[in-house]
């Protein structure tokens, strides 16, 4: 299992590759929402929940895929969609 520093290592070096399709570009976003990376910024409680690498991977992957077919910006804000995932999964 990984430490927490490790998780947010991992999740900050990966919020970080440049790879360009569409969907990386959100990257960016979710990080300034995520705020510093550090332990004992609350905004990460959710790592605990990952257990692993592919974990975060995943996470990542996921909320960005959903940003890209489900994010309505005439209705609603980047940064409250990001939160509602982060909050609830």
């Amino acid at each position: 299992m990984l430490a927490l520093k490790e998780k947010l290592d991992f999740l900050q070096n990966q919020l970080e590759a440049d790879e360009k399709n569409y969907s990386n570009t959100f990257k960016s976003d979710i990080q300034i929402l995520l705020g510093d990376f550090n332990v004992t910024n609350p905004n990460f409680k959710f790592l605990k929940n990952l257990k692993s690498k592919e974990d975060i991977s995943n996470w990542i992957t996921k909320l960005t895929s959903r940003i890209v077919l489900k994010f309505d910006c005439a209705s609603e804000s980047l940064n409250d969609f990001i939160y509602d995932y982060i909050e609830l999964g």
